[in-house]
């Protein structure tokens, strides 16, 4: 997509691309998320639970549209905050492979739209909706559209090398930046994958898509979008795949991308 061609589809990630290191979208990002999605489908494109993107969506003041939620496997009609497609895998042969690896590992599941059940107590993170601590039976009795694992005492290098080119069952994996934390989604299942099922949809053409992205998992949203764009803070893995480079997120790197197709 060249920079004469104004975006009809434009997917936005959250943390690290327009919720910065002091947890708050600045008043430029929010005013400029507002006026592309006065003139175009902006969809929060995030690997939040449903839970925690209502929030975003409601401090964005987004009133319709869809939101991308879980990495791709929830699509929410953002005119009322309801799911309208939602894809699960089975956790429980993807708990018994990451445990044989890490036997300290401690996980959650989303409940979609309902809340978290974990196996760790309700302090050891922020928690929306419902919270159940449940032993690993009950964590895994029920599909589930999120999974996600810490290893407590570990390091991210060497989770990544214990599992270097080991595939879980059913499922795909991506991993944080800096913590030894996975998450876990239905397997083929991604932000590129979800944006394209709506990109065709909605019957928009491919060179008119936008992404904004800074984390692992936005390197299929990037690789999918006509025109990819990687924060200033970006892993090497995202800039690998983008077109351009903008600024960091605390620098507003994503309003001076939209403010130039849709101003200020």
């Amino acid at each position: 997509m060249g920079q004469d061609v104004r975006p009809r589809l434009i997917a936005v990630d959250v943390d690290g691309t327009i919720l910065g290191g002091n947890g708050r979208i600045s008043a430029r990002v929010r005013d400029a998320v507002r006026a592309a999605a006065a003139r175009a489908n902006v969809v929060i494109t995030t690997g939040r639970t449903v839970l925690a993107t209502r929030p975003v969506l409601d401090d964005l003041g987004l009133r319709e549209g869809q939101a991308i939620c879980s990495n791709g496997a929830v699509r929410v009609d953002v005119s009322n905050r309801r799911i309208v497609d939602l894809h699960t895998f089975d956790p429980k042969p993807v708990v018994r492979e990451l445990r044989s690896v890490f036997p300290e590992m401690v996980f959650s599941v989303e409940k979609a739209g309902v809340g978290t059940w974990s196996t760790v107590p309700e302090s050891a993170g922020p928690w929306l909706g419902r919270f159940r601590v449940v032993d690993l039976e009950g964590l895994s009795s029920e599909p589930t559209s999120r999974l996600h694992g810490f290893w407590p005492g570990g390091t991210l290098d060497a989770l990544l090398e214990a599992l270097d080119g080991r595939a879980l069952p059913g499922a795909e994996w991506v991993h944080g930046e800096d913590e030894p934390r996975i998450v876990v989604s239905p397997r083929g299942v991604s932000k590129g994958w979800a944006l394209e099922r709506l990109r065709q949809r909605l019957g928009v053409p491919r060179e008119a898509t936008l992404a904004i992205g800074d984390g692992f998992n936005d390197v299929e949203m990037l690789s999918w979008a006509g025109h990819a764009v990687a924060m200033g803070n970006a892993v090497d893995a995202v800039l690998a795949v983008a077109h351009e480079v903008t600024a960091d997120v605390d620098d507003d790197g994503a309003a001076l991308v939209l403010e130039r197709w849709f101003g200020r």
